[in-house]
Protein backbone atom coordinates (compact mmCIF):
# COMPACT_ATOMS: atom_id res chain seq x y z
CA UNK A 1 0.00 0.00 0.00
CA UNK A 2 1.44 3.49 -1.09
CA UNK A 3 2.30 6.16 1.69
CA UNK A 4 -0.08 9.25 1.78
CA UNK A 5 2.94 11.05 0.41
CA UNK A 6 3.21 8.91 -2.35
CA UNK A 7 -0.72 9.24 -2.95
CA UNK A 8 -0.12 12.92 -2.91
CA UNK A 9 2.53 12.57 -4.73
CA UNK A 10 0.64 10.76 -7.81
CA UNK A 11 -1.99 13.52 -7.82
CA UNK A 12 0.63 15.74 -10.12
CA UNK A 13 -0.72 15.70 -13.47
CA UNK A 14 -3.14 17.63 -16.51
CA UNK A 15 -7.12 16.69 -15.17
CA UNK A 16 -10.27 17.54 -16.87
CA UNK A 17 -13.14 19.16 -14.70
CA UNK A 18 -16.17 16.98 -14.90
CA UNK A 19 -17.53 20.63 -16.87
CA UNK A 20 -14.63 20.50 -19.19
CA UNK A 21 -12.08 22.46 -18.08
CA UNK A 22 -8.51 21.52 -18.06
CA UNK A 23 -6.20 21.88 -15.50
CA UNK A 24 -3.20 21.15 -13.46
CA UNK A 25 -2.15 19.50 -10.40
CA UNK A 26 1.11 21.32 -9.12
CA UNK A 27 0.90 19.47 -5.49
CA UNK A 28 -0.78 19.02 -2.18
CA UNK A 29 -0.53 21.77 0.90
CA UNK A 30 -1.99 22.28 4.19
CA UNK A 31 -4.21 24.58 5.54
CA UNK A 32 -2.70 26.96 7.83
CA UNK A 33 -5.39 26.63 10.44
CA UNK A 34 -7.07 23.73 10.19
CA UNK A 35 -4.41 21.09 8.97
CA UNK A 36 -6.85 19.74 6.29
CA UNK A 37 -5.16 18.66 2.86
CA UNK A 38 -5.79 21.25 0.23
CA UNK A 39 -4.87 20.34 -3.72
CA UNK A 40 -2.78 23.19 -5.72
CA UNK A 41 -3.84 23.47 -9.11
CA UNK A 42 -4.02 26.22 -11.83
CA UNK A 43 -6.40 25.99 -15.20
CA UNK A 44 -4.62 25.02 -18.25
CA UNK A 45 -6.16 28.40 -20.09
CA UNK A 46 -6.57 32.07 -19.41
CA UNK A 47 -5.06 34.05 -16.19
CA UNK A 48 -3.80 30.61 -14.86
CA UNK A 49 -4.51 31.40 -11.10
CA UNK A 50 -3.09 29.05 -8.27
CA UNK A 51 -6.40 28.01 -6.52
CA UNK A 52 -6.62 25.24 -3.65
CA UNK A 53 -9.23 22.61 -2.93
CA UNK A 54 -9.78 20.17 -0.16
CA UNK A 55 -8.10 16.58 -1.37
CA UNK A 56 -11.38 14.93 -0.69
CA UNK A 57 -13.63 17.15 -2.44
CA UNK A 58 -10.92 17.42 -5.35
CA UNK A 59 -11.31 13.28 -5.91
CA UNK A 60 -14.78 12.95 -4.99
CA UNK A 61 -17.15 11.25 -7.08
CA UNK A 62 -20.65 13.64 -7.68
CA UNK A 63 -23.77 13.34 -9.65
CA UNK A 64 -24.66 14.87 -12.71
CA UNK A 65 -27.68 14.44 -14.88
CA UNK A 66 -28.19 11.31 -12.63
CA UNK A 67 -24.86 9.63 -13.35
CA UNK A 68 -21.69 9.32 -10.89
CA UNK A 69 -18.84 10.82 -12.08
CA UNK A 70 -15.14 12.39 -10.97
CA UNK A 71 -15.31 15.99 -10.16
CA UNK A 72 -11.81 15.53 -11.81
CA UNK A 73 -10.37 13.15 -14.14
CA UNK A 74 -6.70 12.43 -14.45
CA UNK A 75 -5.39 12.91 -18.30
CA UNK A 76 -1.77 13.09 -17.80
CA UNK A 77 0.18 11.95 -15.02
CA UNK A 78 3.93 14.11 -14.55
Amino acid sequence: MASNLDQREQLKGRYRHYKGAEYIVLGTAYHSETEELMVVYQPDYGDKKLWVRPFDMFNETIEVAGKQVKRFSLIDQK
